[in-house]
């Protein structure tokens, strides 16, 4: 399976992802729901991507399945640090691995991961008038 090159720029949402954004928007959480074990995984979740190799490996995850070597070469960092941060990443549900005979492909776990990764990455590029 070949790799596929990351999107310079942030996709559009396609219809489902619209509808989790429009359903967030009508219907949010109630934050004080949040257990205290939930909040500490949450703030862990964002420690781990507020790492700039971690954040810049599943930047490279959003464009589809890819392996440790491609993304290793892509990124410029060696195969065993890529496969240290995989495991984090992996550990904290933010992306996948799919095996395909001997490679495993690593993709972005779900469409909430996707959303906020876009979202994030879509917010810092806006033009602010206000500045």
């Amino acid at each position: 399976m070949t790799s596929h090159k990351p999107k310079a720029n942030v996709a559009p949402q396609d219809g489902l992802a619209k509808q989790v954004s429009t359903a967030v928007r009508d219907h949010p959480l109630d934050h004080s729901s949040l257990s205290q074990n939930e909040i500490t995984i949450l703030a862990e979740t964002f420690r781990l991507l507020g790492d700039p190799s971690r954040l810049r490996i599943i930047l490279t995850c959003l464009a589809g399945p890819i392996s440790v070597g491609d993304i290793a070469e892509r990124l410029d960092l060696s195969l065993s640090l890529v496969s240290h941060h995989l495991r984090l990443l992996r550990g904290a549900r933010l992306v996948k691995g799919v095996r395909q005979a001997k490679q495993i492909f690593y993709e972005i776990a779900d469409l909430h991961v996707s959303q906020v990764l876009q979202d994030m990455a879509m917010h810092i590029s806006e033009e602010h008038a206000d500045e």
